[in-house]
């Protein structure tokens, strides 16, 4: 069973930019479509970005499309989340997730593994 480590959040200023890492303890991007989801206190899990098995495909909502990129190196097993431009409304907990599917869920419920997630506070 594959175990994600997500690293990386931190405090920035809005405008800025942060890279979020999902690491696997396996190989992942070859057996599984990977999602990062955020979830602020009171909220539901959202969202965020997606990519296809193999990375052929990603989905971004439009809250995040043109500002988030998920990038990915398979060598290490790890997807990424670019995030640049970041707005006061993208502070949450970041969580990544695989499906054991070649096509990507906006539903989390629909995510099989999950990491621990990492936060992100954007100040204005």
């Amino acid at each position: 069973q594959v175990q994600l480590v997500e690293s990386g959040g931190g405090l920035v200023q809005a405008g800025g930019s942060l890279r979020l890492s999902c690491t696997a303890s396996g190989r992942i991007i070859d057996s599984y479509a990977v999602g990062w989801f955020r979830q602020a206190p009171g909220k539901e899990r959202e969202f965020v970005a997606a990519m296809s098995r193999g990375g052929g495909s990603t989905y971004y909502p439009d809250s995040v499309k043109g500002r988030f990129t998920i990038p990915f190196d398979n060598a290490k097993n790890t997807v990424y989340l670019q995030m640049n431009s970041l707005k006061p409304e993208d502070t949450a907990g970041y969580y990544c997730g695989g499906r054991r599917r070649t096509g990507v869920s906006v539903s989390p419920d629909l995510y099989d593994h999950w990491g621990q997630g990492t936060q992100v506070t954007v100040s204005s």
